[in-house]
């Protein structure tokens, strides 16, 4: 995925970091605003994984960090949750301005509840996600449980949140209880997708619920089974994402968007440091993903470019064989293209030497009520097809630095 940082102003005028994950050829189907946890940031590893899953799927993410976290400007101690609704509200209002409004919201934890109520505020939202979200903001004072009293009597207090120190002023309490989200859950009109872990000790299970029996059809529950409630563990980071950008395709338009482009085949490949050698590629408006093996440095998370040419070859065979079959009305149910690349002496290599050639060795598999004369002639199709053309009769690379 491609990060653009950015920076914009909330209505107290402090500056707010914030990064926009865009697809690897920068033309998004569609935009989603992401609100992390309470006192977390944009950077969080659980945010930065749907991020990419749903960039995956040509949806761009806008992530930032609230008034007073992470890169943001402003105190942490001044803001309250009304706060970071206008602060969402402001991130929404920026995408629209500078690039598309957002479409999807999508809420972790306290962010959850945050962007219940901005969607309840912004006319062009049409899908919203809430991660292991409370259904009430009051929900939010048992973090602060023991400190409670010396917050009543002395103003503030310094709590201790996820191992670091923060302080918390009445006015955040006193604007927790002012906020009724059961009310503005119940009176929203747009899709809602929740996710919550059985094993939530953070925020219970029951959240989920009041959630789900307040809001109006259509409404989706999902359960997040052995998560925590950070999300902190890859695989379940992932599936949301996967799982949100597939939900999402039922009430928002994740079609590409027509760009004139001719036959012209064109692909973009990106690969980010911390990646190491993964690749995301797109391949007109296909995505896929490329690596290596672990043991040459690799994450095995795709096949190699190797596996990409020889599978570039095998499903131009496959396509080929079926143009032809189709066009002579032949019997052919199955073709499977098995093939490997490999580098070894040529057989007619002189004796002795030690110059090695590169072989893709490729087996065309059958399955229909043909006749062997229809066999041969397919197998000789096999080699017509362009891409085999391509690669034995030899093509001209030109390379540029791109401006």
């Amino acid at each position: 995925m491609k990060t653009i940082k950015l920076q914009f102003q909330n209505a107290e005028g402090f500056l707010l970091s914030a990064r926009l994950e865009q697809p690897v050829d920068k033309k998004p189907v569609a935009y989603a605003l992401f609100a992390h946890c309470f006192t977390c940031s944009k950077n969080l590893i659980a945010v930065t994984n749907i991020s990419r899953a749903l960039t995956s799927n040509g949806i761009a993410v806008l992530r930032f960090d609230f008034t007073g976290l992470g890169e943001s400007e402003g105190d942490f101690e001044d803001t309250n949750f009304s706060g970071n609704v206008q602060d969402l509200i402001v991130a929404a209002e920026y995408l629209k301005e500078n690039y598309e409004a957002p479409s999807i919201l999508i809420g972790h934890s306290l962010g959850g509840a945050a962007i219940l109520m901005a969607a309840s505020q912004l006319d062009f939202i049409k899908a919203v996600v809430t991660i292991g979200s409370p259904a009430d903001t009051p929900h939010l004072k048992k973090l602060f449980k023991s400190s409670l009293e010396e917050i009543e009597e002395n103003g503030k207090a310094v709590v201790s949140l996820g191992g670091r120190p923060f302080t918390i002023k009445k006015q955040f309490i006193d604007d927790l209880d002012k906020t009724e989200l059961t009310t503005v859950i119940s009176e929203l009109r747009v899709p809602l997708l929740i996710f919550h872990s059985p094993q939530d000790t953070t925020v219970d299970i029951k959240n989920a619920e009041k959630i789900y029996l307040a809001a109006h059809h259509p409404k989706s529950y999902i359960s997040l089974d052995q998560a925590d409630h950070l999300v902190s563990n890859r695989v379940d980071s992932l599936y949301i994402g996967e799982t949100i950008a597939a939900w999402a395709k039922r009430y928002v338009n994740l079609e590409q968007k027509e760009d004139g482009l001719d036959t012209t085949f064109q692909a973009v490949v990106r690969n980010e440091k911390e990646d190491g050698l993964l690749c995301e590629i797109m391949a007109n408006k296909h995505y896929l993903v490329a690596d290596e093996p672990k043991n040459v440095g690799g994450t095995n998370l795709g096949g190699t470019p190797y596996d990409l040419l020889v599978s570039a070859l095998g499903a131009c065979t496959a396509m080929t064989i079926r143009l032809y079959a189709n066009h002579k009305k032949i019997a052919l149910d199955d073709v499977k293209v098995h093939l490997t690349f490999d580098k070894r002496h040529a057989d007619d290599a002189a004796s002795g030497s030690s110059a090695r050639m590169e072989f893709i060795d490729r087996e065309v598999e059958l399955t229909g009520d043909l006749t062997p004369e229809q066999r041969a002639r397919i197998l000789e199709i096999a080699d017509k097809c362009p891409v085999h053309k391509t690669l034995t009769k030899g093509l001209t690379i030109t390379s540029k630095l791109k401006s």
